[in-house]
């Protein structure tokens, strides 16, 4: 089992959620997502309940209908459930992503994915 604490900042937020119903087991850490940075990605929705064995993180960038640079990668038991970490591109738009199981079950919200803006850093005023 994978130590929460590897996980750095994220681990606050598990425990509050360990107490609360998060909406479909997924937290994202740090929002907003900055270019350039390492964002972990916590899972502990159906597959990770029911699913067979391993969860993986499918993920790629852009438009929310047309993904660019697509990976799956496995993600890492913990004691919340399942967690992998990702460094953001500089210039993609988005990131989206699901999840699927080791029988190729899939956990994709309801047809409409995980889409988050990546940001440049730069402030607005």
């Amino acid at each position: 089992m994978a130590n929460p604490t590897r996980f750095g900042k994220g681990e606050a937020r598990l425990k509050a959620m360990h107490e609360a119903d998060y909406p479909g087991g997924v937290v994202v850490d740090p929002t907003p997502i900055t270019a350039g940075e390492e964002v972990t990605v916590f899972y502990n929705g159906l597959l990770g309940k029911e699913g067979k064995g391993q969860v993986y993180l499918h993920y790629g960038y852009g438009p929310h209908d047309k993904w660019r640079n697509i990976s799956s990668v496995s993600m890492e038991k913990s004691g919340w459930g399942w967690v992998s970490n990702v460094d953001m591109p500089e210039h993609e738009g988005r990131f989206n992503f699901c999840f699927k199981d080791g029988a190729e079950h899939w956990d994709n919200n309801n047809g409409v994915n995980w889409s988050f803006e990546i940001h440049n850093g730069s402030k607005r005023y």
